[in-house]
């Protein structure tokens, strides 16, 4: 069974994204706006599980690398948490490329409760199709295709009006497109990272697997040119809500995450994706911190 936090933070990052209220559309090609989501940019979440603290989550912008020669975003999704009984350490690695925004690899690298599962995605744009790690064959993907993490970037160059309804067909794998998504209202949010101006949207998604177990998931994005993710809900098989929190934005990852990045060891599969992964990139061009906006990385005062 997936875990419920990653399940909901897959649901709403497929989701999360904006087309003409109310119609699929024929995908819209653009850049990367460094300026929104400079290099170096970390978004640092509590995970609560009901009333239980669970752990800690991160959205980290890693930098820019090379795959296959095209110049490409690196971000990163880390959850590490649990109890004395249940034990989980998740992370997915995403990479985009800066002209066009489409996704050219995905990693997802988990390890809950004893179980270990590593998935990897090479994605190609151009010739239409995606390869999975230890899978001979090849799949079609979506025109201009987005992974799970990388959604969570785009929906932040998207504009969403209040009492819209947009549907997409962007998801890598087209068997799980159309996604929905109903903008609802504004709200402010008091959280530990600051006070925030919100939009509420509610993802939805047509067909099945694993993603129809996150129930009713609700996201708060700002009000503002950031779109930063500062809170997420969602109800997991009926039994209890799992909430993330913005509890910091910084420039680099906190220290009990970086401590886990900088001794890979402890997990086998660990050993194949984060910065041991980047050898097997082209090392064309070194990352690189383009000059932060001068919001960064202060959230409005409460």
């Amino acid at each position: 069974m997936r875990n419920p936090i990653w399940t909901g933070l897959a649901t709403c990052g497929l989701l999360a994204a904006g087309a003409v209220a109310g119609q699929a559309q024929e995908p819209q090609t653009q850049g990367v706006p460094l300026e929104r989501m400079p290099v170096g940019e970390t978004l640092v979440y509590n995970a609560k599980f009901g009333i239980l603290k669970l752990g800690i989550g991160m959205m980290h912008v890693a930098g820019i690398d090379t795959v296959r020669g095209v110049e490409s975003l690196h971000t990163v999704f880390h959850l590490q948490g649990g109890s004395f009984f249940y034990r989980l350490d998740d992370r997915m690695d995403s990479w985009v490329g800066l002209d066009d925004f489409a996704s050219r690899r995905f990693v997802q690298d988990f390890h809950e409760g004893g179980s270990d599962r590593y998935t990897e995605y090479d994605i190609f744009p151009d010739s239409g199709f995606y390869r999975q790690n230890e899978v001979d064959t090849l799949a079609a993907t979506s025109p201009n295709p987005l992974d799970d993490a990388a959604f969570f970037y785009f929906v932040r160059t998207v504009d969403l009006e209040v009492g819209e309804r947009y549907e997409f067909d962007r998801y890598f794998r087209p068997d799980r497109n159309p996604v929905v998504l109903e903008v609802l209202r504004k709200d402010t949010l008091d959280l530990p990272a600051g006070r925030f101006e919100t939009i509420v949207v509610r993802p939805t998604i047509k067909g099945r697997g694993i993603l129809a177990e996150s129930q009713n998931p609700l996201m708060w994005l700002t009000d503002d040119d950031r779109r930063m993710m500062v809170q997420l809900k969602t109800t997991f098989a009926s039994i209890a809500t799992v909430t993330l929190q913005l509890r910091e934005i910084t420039d680099e990852p906190p220290e009990e995450l970086r401590r886990e990045s900088e001794n890979p060891n402890e997990h086998e599969p660990r050993q194949r994706s984060g910065l041991a992964y980047l050898p097997r990139l082209e090392p064309s061009l070194t990352p690189t911190r383009p000059a932060r906006p001068e919001w960064f990385p202060g959230p409005s005062e409460p």
